[in-house]
């Protein structure tokens, strides 16, 4: 089963896992690349390095990002001579920026040179950015346009967000290697990641909604997994951007937004009220343990969304 997932951070790095379990190297990962940032000189894809630690085995289980038993010499003596290090970058986490820059800057595409960093880590399934074309998630707040990453680790998410734009999005066209899987694909599944800038960017890549309707239309299912569980956010702050934004922080409400691309979604049995309402915007909804506290809840959810997904086709 060829399997393809649109994936943000954590939460999809998580449902990654499982899916990698359940396909193996029949994996695509699309990942979104609007938080990418640019810190002391290096290229940093932080949603795309989550997917690929969690994958390769390398993930840190403590903080949800980064790599296990991290050091941070470099950190630490970068503090000293003056640099802001409130976004931290571990030492080994270095080494992947330092080779994915210097990759970038003699030519390479940012897909050519994630496949490249993610074989020589031993990950499977394929990693694959939503775009090579620069793309920045922005955030307004009360202070202001902010850079996603001020807003998401140095303000620590607190500011109300107002609106949210993807700078360079109308230039941004998914690579050809995106394409084709989508187009070969037995199964689409939008993972459990933020709807608002996480999932959002991906479809707003050019092309992205229209190469997604047509392999829908072809019979190709596409089950997307909530990200909010009893109105809360399994992780970050999705909920209240939802709130923030005037959409209803809830399972229902990720759904109202994902409606026109996706023919099934996944939430949670404490929402399982909700299913109903779901269903009557025209997808099929699956209620299930939705939260991966570890690697076999993982698998246990990827299976079921597989088989959820067959259901659909079939």
């Amino acid at each position: 089963m060829r399997v393809v997932e649109l994936a943000g951070g954590v939460g999809g790095a998580r449902l990654a896992f499982g899916l990698q379990v359940e396909v193996g190297s029949e994996l695509t990962v699309v990942v979104n690349t609007g938080d990418d940032t640019d810190r002391h000189g290096l290229h940093v894809s932080p949603d795309l390095d989550s997917v690929m630690y969690t994958l390769a085995g390398l993930d840190d289980p403590v903080n949800g990002w980064g790599v296990r038993d991290e050091t941070w010499t470099v950190s630490e003596q970068l503090g000293r001579l003056g640099e802001e290090t409130w976004f931290r970058l571990g030492d080994r986490d270095l080494a992947t920026h330092i080779v994915r820059t210097a990759r970038l800057r003699s030519g390479e595409r940012l897909s050519e040179v994630t496949t490249t960093i993610a074989r020589a880590l031993g990950v499977r399934a394929l990693i694959q950015p939503m775009t090579d074309d620069p793309v920045r998630t922005m955030i307004r707040t009360d202070d202001g346009w902010l850079e996603f990453q001020e807003y998401f680790v140095h303000r620590h998410q607190e500011p109300a967000v107002r609106e949210i734009r993807f700078d360079g999005i109308e230039r941004a066209e998914a690579p050809a290697r995106v394409r084709a899987e989508i187009g070969f694909a037995d199964a689409i599944v939008i993972a459990p990641s933020n709807p608002l800038v996480s999932v959002a960017p991906i479809l707003e890549v050019r092309d992205m909604r229209t190469l997604l309707a047509t392999a829908r239309r072809a019979g190709t299912p596409i089950v997307a997994v909530s990200p909010i569980v009893g109105g809360r956010a399994i992780k970050g702050p999705a909920d209240r951007m939802l709130a923030s934004l005037g959409h209803e922080a809830s399972a229902l409400g990720v759904a109202r937004l994902l409606a026109a691309t996706a023919s099934g979604f996944v939430l949670d049995g404490v929402d399982a009220a909700l299913a109903p309402a779901i269903q009557s915007l025209g997808m099929r909804a699956l209620v299930t343990d939705t939260l991966m506290t570890d690697d076999a809840a993982r698998t246990r959810l990827a299976h079921e969304v597989l088989e959820f997904a067959r259901a659909i086709r079939d």
